[in-house]
């Protein structure tokens, strides 16, 4: 029976590509007669990726059984009905049937019912709604017919899964881990359960007590769950031992790891990869949000018209081409038509994580901070490892002076980014507010220490210093500061290089280095902000020498960090003096 040969697909190997493709055009046709029309699709996509099969070795129909047959009329009647989405009316005809496939699909089609209900009630009043105003009222019976299958042990692998998303969508995530986690080791081949347990893990140390089965669909979900928990190193570790396998012409593949190199925001690498696949699947919708939001970074702005225009002749009412479009208005900063369409999206599907996440930055962008929060919040309702929906909610409590409260969610965005210096730069921030200056500080230099994407973690720490009268320390991240700014030869548009030279001309000054202090002032020169200030030392530089002072011979020690930090774990690092001969504003 084709079940049995799902069950046997076992072997975590890809030494035989060819059975590979047989369980997958098995497993699409089968997800297909049950409606799961996204886990068919994830099949077919990656079967597609493997060479042709000759006709001697397709996959045989999957066998009939007596309650099949029995059914088939019924069966085929409400499948027709449940292809239109007339959930309500494919359950009524289904009632009664004994087949696994038919039984399946009359649960299915009443969870699809439920929720159908429940996002036009919460389309009729999107707006600020409160978490479980709006249920699925067919959930909780569900759930009892369900559990006495379960217990009788006649749910097959597509049984489980439902069982499975019934139990997640009521919060029981425990039992929901387990029956997914069960799911997948009765049908090892269908995505769907895969899927959602990577929707319900939180962090790696979860991952390890799983017990999985040992098959080679865990190497896509290893792959996927890396990528979801920004593990992007090992996702990508993962994905080019799947190309290496012979995936390599898989779109799925290549748009993970395009979608990996976005999380770790190396845009030029993602964008390259981004426009691969547009050559290779030129209609594909899918992830083309993430596509635009990355030449939303680059503010990139005919390529983003071009991108939108083209998903609209497309397809207009596609939740991916509603955030593309929005993302262009907003680009364009009409914010208030940016938001128009994140909501048009959130209509389309409630639960699409991306357009909460945007619309929150729009109300934040006109200055609705409670319609922001709102947004931010739906986010993590839909995943709470969107670190981008903490980060904005740490952001607007922070407009609204709630540092505290924006402490929490930093941290929040912190714990799911670690190595994200703009998560640590806003930590500093709030520790800053709250006077907390030795937690600032350590978030500073953590920033710096990760690689400062914004290059302001060590001017603030500076800035730290010099209010703690640590003039030492102060002018040491300050010629770290001007030495990262001009060895990235990048035009310098910081005023902060202004503040940085202004204050080692006068720390110089004070140390009585004439011609460190005039090296420096004379730089202030070339800033409009510093000009007055540096010609005015230059001044009183030439005035000190013509009265005999002599530059003192007793020049500072090296600088080194100081040992506050140092003793946080912190790499002390040696900075070689400042080299003003090479830098040139």
């Amino acid at each position: 029976m084709a079940a049995a040969a799902m069950v046997a697909a076992g072997s975590s190997d890809f030494s035989d590509l060819r059975e590979i493709k047989k369980q997958l055009l098995s497993v699409a046709e089968r997800s297909r007669e049950r409606g799961l029309q996204h886990s068919g699709k994830w099949a077919a996509e990656l079967a597609f990726a493997l060479e042709p099969l000759p006709l001697s070795e397709l996959p045989p129909p999957p066998v009939l059984t007596e309650e099949d047959a029995r059914d088939l009329d019924a069966y085929t009647l409400a499948k027709s009905y449940f292809d239109l989405k007339e959930y309500d009316r494919a359950a009524y005809f289904l009632q009664g049937c004994k087949s696994q496939k038919a039984y399946f699909l009359y649960m299915y089609s009443r969870y699809l019912s439920g929720e159908k209900k429940k996002d036009d009630e919460t389309v009729d009043s999107l707006g600020p709604l409160e978490k479980g105003q709006v249920k699925n009222e067919a959930l909780r019976e569900l759930r009892v017919e369900l559990s006495k299958k379960h217990k009788a042990q006649e749910l097959d692998g597509f049984g489980l899964y439902l069982y499975g998303v019934v139990l997640r969508k009521l919060d029981l995530v425990k039992e929901a881990i387990d029956v997914f986690v069960e799911a997948a080791h009765a049908l090892p081949l269908h995505w769907g359960a895969w899927l959602e347990l990577c929707n319900l893990i939180t962090d790696k140390e979860m991952l390890k007590f799983l017990s999985l089965p040992d098959t080679w669909m865990k190497e896509f979900f290893l792959a996927h769950i890396y990528t979801e928990l920004q593990l992007i190193e090992e996702a990508l570790q993962k994905y080019q031992s799947l190309i290496d396998a012979g995936f390599s012409k898989s779109t799925y593949i290549i748009s993970q790891i395009a979608v990996a190199y976005h999380n770790i925001r190396d845009i030029d690498k993602a964008l390259s990869i981004f426009n691969e696949l547009r050559k290779q699947d030129p209609y594909r919708i899918e992830n083309m949000d993430t596509f635009s939001n990355l030449l939303y970074v680059r503010s990139m702005k005919p390529e983003l018209s071009y991108l939108a225009h083209n998903l609209c002749e497309i397809d207009k009412y596609r939740v991916e081409t509603c955030c593309v479009i929005g993302n262009y208005y907003s680009l364009r900063s009409q914010h208030e038509k940016a938001a128009l369409y994140f909501q048009r999206a959130l209509k389309l599907n409630p639960r699409y994580l991306g357009a909460w996440t945007l619309m929150g930055h729009e109300y934040m962008e006109m200055k609705n901070t409670s319609a922001a929060i709102q947004a931010y919040r739906h986010a993590i309702e839909v995943n709470k490892r969107d670190y981008r929906a903490w980060y904005g909610l740490g952001q607007t409590y922070e407009i609204l002076k709630m540092p505290f409260y924006c402490l929490y969610y930093y941290r929040r965005a912190h714990q799911l980014r670690p190595n994200d210096s703009r998560m640590l730069v806003a930590l500093g921030e709030c520790y800053e507010k709250l006077n907390q200056l030795v937690e600032a500080k350590k978030c500073y230099w953590r920033a710096y220490a990760v690689g400062d994407v914004e290059k302001m973690a060590l001017v603030k720490l500076a800035k730290l210093h010099e209010q703690l009268n640590e003039s030492e320390q102060a002018a040491q991240c300050y010629i770290k500061y001007i030495q990262d700014i001009y060895s990235c030869g990048e035009v310098v548009e910081h005023l902060e290089v202004s503040t940085a030279f202004r204050y080692l001309a006068q720390y110089y000054f004070k140390c009585k280095l004439w011609d460190e202090a005039s090296a420096c002032a004379q730089k202030c020169c070339a800033f409009n902000d510093t000009r007055e200030e540096g010609k005015a030392l230059l001044r009183q530089i030439l005035q000190l020498r013509n009265q005999g002072e002599t530059s003192s011979t007793d020049v500072a020690a090296p600088f080194f960090l100081p040992a506050s930090l140092s003793a946080s774990n912190t790499p002390t690092r040696r900075v070689s003096p400042l080299n003003l001969s090479s830098v040139t504003p």
